[in-house]
């Protein structure tokens, strides 16, 4: 986690990832998969999928060694999530993002509404989880959301 925690701080200073406290990355490492180089081990990319509901997941801290972009990793990466939320059976996968065209290609669409019935959002406002609340899009949480795209891909 150490080295998922340093390739997040470059994104984070940038206001292109919210900052998440270390012990939130470590009660959340079961969802991420990491991208490793073969020779040396040295992480160069992360992503994580994290499940909201019965059939919706979201797309979280997906990001690549900046020197890296354009290299397939973050592709490589954002595949193996979709595989995963296949494999758990989640029919809907959805994002926040300023990387329209990045989710664009993998067949993510933009959104307007929260997609969930009014059950399933009243379940939802229960979460402590802050992604929880930016995806419901929650007043607490708009400043940290601005200028971000919500996403949403039907598996």
């Amino acid at each position: 986690m150490p080295a998922v925690r340093d390739l997040l701080d470059a994104y984070v200073q940038g206001r292109i990832l919210l900052d998440k406290a270390t012990v939130t990355l470590y009660e959340d490492i079961q969802e991420f998969w990491v991208a490793e180089r073969d020779d040396n081990a040295e992480v160069v990319g992360c992503g994580a999928l994290h499940v909201m509901w019965e059939d919706l997941a979201e797309v979280r801290t997906l990001a690549v060694k900046p020197g890296l972009k354009g290299a397939g990793v973050g592709h490589q990466l954002l595949e193996k999530l979709l595989h995963t939320a296949r494999w758990l059976g989640v029919r809907r996968v959805f994002c926040l993002t300023f990387e329209v065209d990045f989710f664009g290609k993998h067949g993510f669409v933009e959104i307007g509404e929260t997609p969930v019935d009014t059950d399933v959002y009243a379940e939802l406002l229960r979460s402590y989880d802050e992604g929880v609340a930016e995806f419901l899009g929650l007043e607490r949480v708009k400043p940290n959301t601005l200028g971000n795209s919500r996403m949403l891909l039907h598996l």
